[in-house]
């Protein structure tokens, strides 16, 4: 099994490096591969002692970033490496300011996961959710060196509890301590022998709460919600906003503002998305040259401000689940104590079936679903309230994975 994985591993590199040829993409991971080493080299000395914290893309990186966080306090003299797979996380938080040093991680062949150990040296290593590289956390246990996973979360049918999946399976006790998301990730865990785990639950909600306690204020959506019912679609891919443009254009009821934060920002996305829309749209682009009180839209052609933007929402979409790109963060606008509307794949996130259940999200598969229930939420303010006040109390009902973790490293 460790042959085939590595025959491939290095197949794996062949093809990404003839798809990097047409798609830019996975060309800006192959260009940052090629630079991680020489980068590494000059940030880290042998006499370092490091701590190396890995995320596939900009997800986990947020899962993790509360644990990285309060470990920067935890081990002050450490240089910290922080690693992406992923061109979506790494070229966002390149310059993460916990970070002396962001790469990407080369792929997981033997003599990659040798030169990278060798330069980094972790006393300590950190990856999040599923991230399971087997050449990497072997060269890790036969050093010794510790590692830990965190707001793991684990399906039967992964490979890690399949017949042809001992190569993943052993990577798994490569890991010193293993902090699950739920019960049923520890029983699979369990299955296979493996006994180092804490049910500690998912460390967004930590990062999320934490989202109340600094200065949310946007002054140009203050101005362009005035008193209006606001409605926040945040992260919508294409197939979202397929079925959320044909609400806003057919929409004709008590006053509302809708604000549209697009996953691709890129500008032919954005001008498809505006010339679609009937009703008077801005960008934010041009909020310097426009007066808001003149428009119904605004497209939020930028990054980086939808966490805050959430805190003026009264009704929340997010996208992702309406095709098979995966489900945005759904605990953002939950902490704000707002209802929440997701299309109907989320199998993969199991506090979107909490939430549900919980009523304060829900689910749609089509045109006549949404209208059904975005109608309910702006018509009928008792059930916007209690649906949003369930979601909030979710989220406080599952926060303090940061505080096992901790506490656990502390001890160990």
């Amino acid at each position: 099994m460790k042959l085939l994985y590595n025959i491939a591993v290095h197949l794996a590199k062949l093809v990404l490096k003839v798809l990097s040829l047409f798609n830019n993409k996975l060309k800006q991971g192959e260009v940052g591969r090629a630079e991680t080493f020489e980068k590494l080299k000059k940030a880290i000395k042998k006499s370092d002692y490091t701590l190396w914290f890995h995320c596939a893309s900009l997800g986990e990186y947020e899962q993790g970033l509360p644990v990285f966080t309060e470990l920067r306090k935890l081990y002050p003299k450490h240089k910290t490496v922080l690693s992406f797979f992923s061109p979506s996380g790494y070229e966002i938080r390149k310059n993460a300011p916990f970070a002396d040093v962001v790469v990407y991680l080369p792929l997981d062949t033997k003599r990659n996961a040798k030169r990278f150990i060798d330069v980094v040296h972790p006393e300590l290593t950190v990856f999040v959710k599923y991230e399971i590289w087997p050449n990497y956390l072997n060269e890790i246990q036969t050093r010794g060196l510790k590692a830990i996973l965190i707001s793991a979360v684990f399906r039967k049918d992964q490979s890690f509890f399949k017949w042809y999946g001992s190569q993943t399976k052993n990577a798994l006790f490569a890991f010193d301590h293993i902090f699950t998301q739920n019960e049923a990730s520890k029983k699979l865990l369990e299955s296979i022998n493996y006994k180092a785990i804490t049910v500690s639950g998912d460390t967004r909600f930590d990062r999320v709460l934490n989202q109340l306690q600094i200065d949310n204020n946007l002054p140009f959506v203050t101005d362009f919600k005035a008193d209006k019912l606001c409605v926040v679609i945040g992260s919508s891919w294409p197939e979202d906003d397929s079925i959320l443009v044909d609400f806003i254009n057919n929409y004709n009821g008590k006053p509302v503002i809708f604000i549209i934060a697009p996953h691709n920002i890129k500008s032919k996305q954005i001008e498809y998305l505006k010339a679609s829309l009937d009703k008077k749209t801005i960008l934010f682009t041009e909020k310097e040259t426009k007066d808001f009180k003149d428009y119904d839209v605004l497209i939020l052609n930028t990054i980086g401000l939808l966490s805050k933007v959430y805190s003026y929402a009264d009704i929340a979409y997010v996208g992702g689940a309406m095709g098979t790109t995966g489900l945005h963060n759904i605990l953002e606008p939950a902490v704000f104590g707002v209802p929440i509307i997701i299309g109907n794949n989320y199998d993969k996130f199991p506090e979107a079936f909490e939430m549900i259940a919980n009523k304060g999200v829900f689910s749609i598969k089509n045109n006549e679903d949404l209208s059904v229930i975005l109608n309910k939420l702006i018509e009928d303010q008792t059930f916007r309230e209690n649906s949003g006040q369930n979601n909030f109390e979710y989220i406080k009902q599952n926060e303090g994975a940061i505080n096992k973790v901790l506490q656990y490293l502390k001890c160990n």
